[in-house]
């Protein structure tokens, strides 16, 4: 009797906590063969970065909810953790609370900028060879440059980030400001010299990086205003649009300035811009664009030479969590460093 009766306040507690909270397990499996022509070799590799995340919601009450999320990356081909140097939640760890003020979280993520910029990307901010985000989208900028190498260049460490309400059902203004904490960076030149750098290893950084970005979305259009500065004071200017003339159909561009005055001593400016596509039709969708980058830090305007990048991509939906891709890409760096890229692969989200 007294077994079964603790087995009843046992199982009355865990239906509390259950229906008080819940976490998902969530996940991406992406891989694929491609073919780069300038290396002629033939690959396994991914197109969307592979994932594994835990999140959580635990309701507080009063329209309060404590908010966690973490997410680990690796790689398809080996199974091993996404760069050796990356941390083990390299996708986010973040924790925090959401209510009528909006969201509040802190940890490691993506910046307001850089996650806000991947709904204006045909490739919606994958890493594909294919798409523009990781280059042109983001003119070559790196969002924490004094992380350690290898790391990567899209989110803020140790950091806060905020979300206002959708304001007007059409409005939102998204925050995030990191600290100043020394995190292993390598050496960095800069404005130095070998033997002084601007910043040594393990440099605490000058000022405080902050990135923030405004989006707008009316019916079939959405607009956004960015503006990210790094730990070394290089700063990001980015807009961006998309308009759907009908429900299939979606156009988008963005444009973005890149200011590295602090760090590069000559020619300090890369701009950037980008048209792009998506077209659904039938069980799939075509993804389409083009894009060009004037690089910064050359040293005469003669030996300035624009990366230009064409794409084209399919995915067909085996279901609404798979489908198979295959993408091509023409890219050209300078006049002597041109490549075409191939890949198919398949994509499963969990």
């Amino acid at each position: 009797m007294k077994k079964t009766l603790v087995a009843l306040a046992l199982t009355g507690v865990f239906s509390v906590a259950y229906a008080q909270s819940s976490v998902v397990i969530y996940g991406t499996l992406d891989a694929g063969v491609s073919r780069r022509t300038d290396t002629d070799v033939t690959a396994v590799g991914k197109r969307d970065n592979n994932k594994l995340g835990f999140r959580g919601v635990e309701d507080l009450g009063s329209g309060l909810k404590a908010l966690f999320q973490l997410e680990i990356r690796y790689e398809p081909d080996t199974g091993v953790i996404e760069n050796t140097t990356r941390p083990l939640f390299q996708g986010q760890s973040r924790v925090g609370l959401q209510g009528d003020f909006g969201t509040l979280r802190i940890g490691r993520a993506l910046t307001a900028f850089q996650e806000t910029s991947t709904a204006f990307e045909p490739w919606a901010g994958m890493p594909a060879v294919a798409g523009y985000q990781t280059d042109l989208q983001v003119a070559g900028y790196t969002s924490d440059p004094l992380s350690p190498a290898g790391n990567s260049a899209n989110r803020f460490s140790n950091a806060v980030f905020y979300n206002t309400p959708v304001i007007g059902g059409i409005f939102q203004l998204n925050v995030t400001v990191g600290t100043k904490e020394a995190a292993n960076n390598p050496v960095i030149i800069g404005r130095g010299t070998a033997t002084l750098p601007q910043f040594p290893a393990n440099t605490m950084a000058p000022v405080n990086p902050y990135s923030l970005s405004a989006t707008v979305t009316n019916g079939p259009g959405a607009a956004y205003v960015a503006y990210e500065r790094n730990a070394v004071s290089t700063k990001l200017w980015s807009i961006g649009a998309s308009f759907k003339p009908i429900p299939d159909l979606k156009l988008m561009g963005s444009y973005q300035r890149q200011d590295q005055d602090y760090s590069v001593p000559i020619n300090p400016i890369t701009k950037a811009w980008l048209i792009g596509a998506n077209y659904n039709i039938g069980a799939g969708m075509i993804r389409a664009g083009f894009g060009q980058k004037t690089p910064d830090n050359v040293l005469n305007s003669a030996a300035i030479a624009k990366t230009k990048q064409f794409s084209l991509g399919y995915d067909y939906n085996l279901s609404p969590r798979t489908y198979l891709y295959i993408d091509g890409t023409r890219k050209k760096l300078t006049p002597a460093a041109t490549f075409n890229f191939y890949s198919v692969g398949i994509h499963h989200n969990f």
